[in-house]
């Protein structure tokens, strides 16, 4: 019987068990995948939006070479906080069910536990969104990118305007690759990185990079695109589609469990703002996942507090209860 089990074992999911560790909580970290899985699986060369700093947790020192970290370093601070803490992780463990009695029962695919309380801070990168069109399910269509060298000398289309297809067409651009950029709107997003925005609009002015604006994917084939353009259908030669047309956080698995979440507010799940805990009593929510279809509102920097919300709430509830 924990004191605390966390699904999801991200930087939010770590600072939790960190928290729960510093305040004497027993603990357990579910993660499907490896040590921070989100952050694992981003291009290789990403560099994160936010400075190392406010990416520590607890003021633990986050040291890298730039002032905003790459994807190799955050793996590595994050994996050094779980080994050298010895925070207790369980990996390629997916949990399957969690039901609430007087305390709550959770499945795995790999075994049964019991806690007192549960924190699910799964983020939501795992299921990306879906453009629903003809020819989505092709060998050659991505919802992930890693690096450019697969691109080399090919046609490629990047569909969006985000950072992260901002910089998959950038990089396939400059290691060869016929870029053409797909975007439902009228231009490049405004969240897009403030020293990456002028880099992309400049290779598409200058026609290095060829968009489509205000257009959309009809049909995908094994040979081309049918884009829905401004000016009509057009059809464009095609052997690489990186549709990155964002994540979602996995919906299904929080109604399973019983969280309300608000379908006419972005289905942004239920919980109190002060404790972050939800209307199932000791069940409470961490990070991108709060922020429901809203995935922009809520990212390390800012949702890393949640952890200390979260322990305090426990904390007061065993005090009361003494």
């Amino acid at each position: 019987m924990f004191d605390v089990l966390i699904v999801g074992g991200g930087p939010i999911g770590i600072a939790c068990a960190l928290e729960a560790k510093k305040n004497n909580l027993s603990h357990i970290i579910i993660e499907k995948g490896c040590i921070a899985n989100s952050i694992f699986n981003y291009p290789l060369n990403m560099h994160f939006f936010s400075t190392s700093d406010k990416l520590e947790i607890d003021a633990i020192p986050f040291i890298c070479k730039e002032p905003k970290p790459q994807r190799n370093e955050a793996l590595e601070y994050y994996r050094r906080i779980v080994t050298s803490n010895n925070l207790s992780i369980k990996l390629y463990e997916e949990v399957l069910q969690i039901e609430k009695t007087t305390s709550f029962n959770i499945k795995t695919n790999k075994g049964e536990y019991s806690a007192h309380n549960v924190v699910i801070a799964t983020g939501f990168y795992d299921i990306p969104n879906l453009m629903n069109v003809p020819g989505e399910d092709l060998p050659k269509v991505s919802h992930y990118y890693t690096e450019p060298h697969l691109y080399v000398n090919q046609k490629v289309a990047v569909i969006g305007a985000s950072n992260s297809s901002v910089d998959a067409a950038l990089e396939c651009y400059r290691k060869g690759a016929d870029v053409t950029m797909i975007v439902r709107k009228p231009a490049i997003g405004e969240r897009v990185k403030y020293w990456v925005k002028p880099d992309i609009e400049n290779r598409i002015k200058e026609g290095s990079i060829k968009a489509y604006f205000s257009s959309n994917i009809k049909e995908i084939t094994s040979d081309n695109l049918v884009i829905q353009t401004e000016k009509g259908i057009k059809t464009i030669e095609n052997d690489f589609v990186l549709a990155l047309t964002g994540y979602q956080p996995n919906f299904d698995f929080l109604k399973k469990i019983g969280v309300y979440l608000n379908e006419n507010d972005h289905l942004k799940p239920t919980y109190n703002q002060d404790t972050m805990e939800t209307n199932i009593e000791n069940l409470y929510l961490a990070g991108v996942i709060c922020g429901g279809m809203e995935t922009h509102k809520w990212f390390i920097e800012n949702s890393i507090i949640h952890s200390k919300m979260i322990v305090k709430n426990i904390q007061n509830k065993k005090r009361e209860a003494v």
